[in-house]
């Protein structure tokens, strides 16, 4: 039943999972006393709130407009209920700000196979990319994704290759003037997060621990469908998918490499995890079958939400 409501878009399904982000987002920060601040915590929440909602809507635009998924809602429903795995990403703006950035130059990469405006698009991306860097810092990986694109549709002009450092130049720029504004506040931040850390012990209690060994127990299974199933691709598709499973293995390495290293970081795997699972679901024949994994997901999702709360 709840496959069907999303096997197509529909306004509903947006003012539905509007509703439920809503509701889990505010429940998440009553329940672990963040509106103590008064109006302060309403500002970030709002702000939080409102960057999530954007993100969702970047995913459903990539998946759709790009024709990653077959017209359906399932990519922004599961990047919701993957939300739902792991709540703390509720508050951690640094991080959601990050992806937001990351999101928009994923956009703009994945469009690239259109081969308009490609050098708008190469520097656009790579400026999102050291944008997102600011906010965290080994978000930097992800500008590897633009020479990967860089490769697969405009590797013959020289200026291509050039364009990522120009990018970087210019929000080298924008960054030291605002740093300078703010009495060299913002650059000793962004070297502290330059640390990398192996270190995986960071667990709260027992139930994060579950809930990362169940997440990548389905990102596997929505990796390995992707790669299995990639050479079936109509063949004007294929670069597009490519650059989807390359990003996310580029957002779990920025996972592993964090050291300030907590579950929200694997936000950064969620939105082409979302999109290869969107083409796991459209793969089952069985509608039985697809309701049941689907709801498990989503029950999983719940329970993981309550726990935390």
């Amino acid at each position: 039943m709840i496959t069907s409501i999303f096997s197509k878009t529909r306004p509903l399904n947006y003012l539905l999972l509007g509703v439920v982000l809503l509701v889990c987002s505010f429940l998440y920060f009553f329940s672990n006393d963040l509106f103590t601040e008064g109006l302060i915590s309403v500002g970030y929440f709002t702000l939080y709130f409102s960057v999530i909602v954007f993100s969702i809507g970047l995913v459903d635009f990539i998946s759709v407009k790009n024709s990653l998924t077959k017209g359906n809602n399932y990519a922004i429903a599961l990047f919701l209920i993957f939300l739902l795995f792991f709540p703390k990403t509720f508050q951690n703006g640094e991080i959601l700000i990050s992806n937001l950035f990351l999101l928009l130059a994923l956009r703009r990469l994945i469009s690239l196979k259109s081969l308009i405006a490609t050098k708008e698009k190469i520097f656009d991306a790579s400026f999102w990319i050291f944008l997102a860097t600011l906010f965290h810092f080994w978000s930097i990986l992800y500008i590897a994704l633009v020479f990967i694109a860089i490769i697969l549709h405009a590797s013959g002009d020289y200026r291509n290759w050039i364009i990522p450092f120009i990018a970087c130049f210019t929000v080298g720029i924008l960054f030291s003037m605002v740093n300078l504004m703010m009495g060299n506040q913002l650059l000793p931040h962004l070297l502290n997060q330059s640390f990398f850390s192996f270190d995986f012990t960071y667990f709260e209690s027992v139930y994060q621990n579950i809930a990362l060994a169940l997440f990548s127990s389905i990102a596997l299974l929505f990796f390995f469908n992707m790669i299995f199933t990639l050479q079936g691709k109509p063949l004007n598709m294929k670069t597009s998918f490519k650059k989807l499973i390359f990003s996310f293995l580029l957002g779990v390495a920025i996972y592993v490499f964090s050291a300030d290293k907590n579950n929200s970081c694997l936000l950064f795997s969620l939105a082409p995890l979302s999109i290869m699972g969107s083409n796991f679901f459209e793969g089952i024949k069985n509608n039985i079958l697809k309701e049941v994994v689907f709801d498990v997901l989503l029950l999983l999702g719940i329970v993981f939400f309550v726990v935390s709360l």
